[in-house]
């Protein structure tokens, strides 16, 4: 069933303090139009400073996500990202007048009911999900990390910890849809071994950091001295170490709140794909830094079917949209200079054009006779007489006028093209026609496969 984009109904505010700069943070979630995506706007730089959540924006992953664009950082972006795609949000605005979101407690929760407050609506226009349609695999060495995704109706995950520590070892999380996120994964706090937060502090990081928004874990003998420096650092009376290995800071949400929460990390950090996910995620140690290279692993899978969704499907049993004798009718080549042999789909942005390479080409004689090979150059003017078809098919009488290019750019040569080849042009309009002038991008295919593309820009002109 297909679904519709949503965003936020209005504005949601949340305010508290970044985790590493210790600054009071207001990031406030606004409402954005159809297919506009997500985008952090730091307001504190202007009301154009916008950075996209996008995997390719990712310039850390060290203790949180932290996207970077012309010299703009926005640190810590996973829990708010998180809350959006767990409430199904596609496209909104968040506002943020600091270099970091706001920590808050560790978790999404306070994001999520913020979002809830303010109510979700849908758009006119339908969610483009990207679909697992077969395993994708992803090992990611360094940190011994495994991801998988296989094919699901819903947005499905699952999580696997494994820290080898008597006081967290093996733990595991899962939600059968997204639509689950809201009551099973959003509370779910950060976690931080001892020794962890103890270097943090030395490095003078975590200023905004406290015992009130992240489970610290103490997996070692923790002498009374330190404990009392730790509560002296957080402003806490005393700090004691229970009999499970965490601080007295706070009570677990769940016996596998961890698992839980790096399973809510997998969520945000995906949502910088940039579209819906439809498929089960199973992750084994993830990390920011893994759940990044998945993301950008992913957005190459997407890139890679839409470009073989563009691929034009050729039927030679299907009559064509305008046979040899049409294109005689448009086009005042004549054979041998006539390179294109029928039009299999026109529109009034588009079309697609078909070439059968033969030995008999009368070029073949001279270029290459002993290993034949169709020259680019004729490629090219192939690709031309086809763009000047979707040229002439703006006009009533295409017979009375002649297209003429103006400029060809960006020519790229990606397979050589020889006799019994099928030659499958695509040329779309980069823009709408004015005053006779029109830019196009031509593709051309040998079955699966790109041969060559172009940028041109011809004008129509009418015969005298």
């Amino acid at each position: 069933m297909d679904e519709k984009q949503k965003t936020i109904r209005q504005p949601a505010t949340v305010e508290g303090h970044g985790l590493h700069t210790g600054k009071k943070v207001t990031l406030t979630i606004k409402p954005a139009p159809v297919d506009a995506g997500i985008r952090f706007l730091r307001k504190d730089i202007g009301e154009e400073a916008f950075i996209e959540a996008d995997a390719r924006l990712v310039s850390e992953t060290a203790r949180g996500t932290s996207l970077e664009k012309d010299g703009m950082r926005m640190a810590t972006v996973e829990h708010a990202l998180a809350a959006l795609t767990g409430a199904g949000i596609d496209n909104a605005i968040i506002e943020v007048d600091c270099s970091e979101t706001p920590i808050l407690d560790g978790s999404s929760k306070y994001y999520t009911e913020a979002i809830a407050q303010a109510g979700v609506i849908e758009q006119e226009a339908f969610r483009d999900y990207f679909e697992i349609r077969e395993p994708i695999r992803f090992y990611h060495e360094e940190k011994d990390c495994e991801i998988i995704a296989l094919p699901s109706d819903e947005y499905r995950i699952t999580c696997m910890i494994d820290y080898q520590s008597k006081v967290l070892g093996h733990q595991y999380a899962s939600i059968r849809s997204i639509r689950e996120f809201s009551e099973e994964i959003a509370g779910c706090r950060t976690f931080v071994f001892l020794h962890e937060l103890e270097y943090l502090l030395n490095q003078n990081l975590i200023k905004g950091g406290d015992l009130s928004n992240a489970i610290v874990f103490v997996d070692r003998a923790v002498k009374q001295q330190e404990l009392d420096r730790l509560a002296g650092v957080f402003d806490q009376p005393t700090v004691e170490v229970r009999e499970e290995g965490i601080l007295n800071n706070l009570e677990l949400s769940f016996h596998n709140e961890p698992a839980r929460h790096k399973l809510l990390d997998i969520v945000g950090d995906l949502t910088l794909t940039g579209k819906p996910i439809k498929g089960h995620i199973i992750a084994s140690k993830p990390g920011h830094a893994s759940n990044v290279l998945f993301a950008k692993h992913l957005q190459k899978q997407i890139k890679k079917r839409v470009e073989q969704e563009q691929i034009p499907v050729y039927d030679p049993k299907t009559e064509p949209a305008y046979d040899i004798n049409d294109i005689r009718r448009m086009l005042p080549h004549r054979p041998p200079f006539l390179l294109v042999d029928k039009i299999i789909e026109v529109t009034d942005s588009s079309v697609v054009a078909v070439k059968n390479v033969s030995m008999n080409e009368p070029f073949f004689v001279g270029h290459f006779p002993d290993e034949p090979i169709m020259p680019g150059v004729l490629q090219v003017e192939a690709m031309a007489q086809a763009g000047g078809i979707l040229v002439l098919s703006t006009v009533d009488d295409p017979e009375n006028y002649s297209t003429y290019f103006l400029k060809i750019d960006n020519v790229r040569f990606k397979q050589k093209v020889i006799p019994g080849d099928t030659l499958v042009f695509k040329m779309n309009l980069v823009s709408p026609v004015r005053r006779g002038i029109c830019h196009m991008k031509g593709i051309a295919y040998v079955g699966s496969n790109v041969v060559m593309e172009a940028e041109m820009m011809a004008q129509i002109g009418k015969n005298q």
